[in-house]
């Protein structure tokens, strides 16, 4: 018995790092991911947005928003533009010493990055009961069975975050977005 099945027996899939809080820091960057995201939306992009931040210092190494649509690349996601933007700041692709912030919670690929980069942080804001690759649908960043696993800090101004996406997505909906 392996898979799924076998770790449910166990009582869930192996876990990682616990969970943090969230510091002055993160909440100062998550308002500059909000805003990136709401640039986003006044492109009609999907309102994501990702700062990724220098964990000592607080300086902003990378961010980005979702460009899938301007771009015509289905992998220009938020949190993929900021990490690629801080991987060339500091000249390294390893990002242990950073946090990512970032309004939604990553999908599968940008979960995969968070670890494949060694982000040493992630917080988010939206948990995305849809595509959420963190804590909604798998929990790909803590799985102690993979090589790297952040502190993550979840639900940071969730509802700002959560409401900037109901609200593109109802405008969406009207043919107004």
């Amino acid at each position: 018995m392996r898979g799924w099945a076998f770790y449910s027996r166990l009582g869930g899939l192996p876990r990682g790092r616990a969970q943090g809080k969230p510091t002055a820091a993160d909440e100062a960057k998550m308002a500059h991911a909000l805003a990136l995201a709401g640039a986003a939306a006044a492109m009609g992009e999907v309102p994501v947005g990702a700062v990724v931040y220098e964990t000592a210092t607080g300086r902003v190494l990378g961010e980005g928003f979702n460009r899938r649509e301007a771009d015509h690349d289905p992998a220009a996601h938020a949190e993929l533009l900021a990490v690629r933007a801080a991987a060339r700041t500091i000249g390294d692709w390893r990002l242990n010493h950073c946090t990512l912030v970032v309004t939604l919670e990553p999908c599968v690929m940008c979960a995969g990055l968070v670890v494949n980069s060694r982000v040493g942080r992630l917080v988010y804001g939206a948990r995305d009961p849809k595509a959420g690759a963190c804590e909604s649908l798998y929990a790909i960043a803590s799985d102690g069975r993979l090589n790297h696993r952040p502190e993550i800090v979840p639900g940071v101004r969730a509802e700002a975050c959560g409401d900037l996406l109901r609200a593109f997505f109802r405008r969406l909906r009207r043919g107004e977005a």
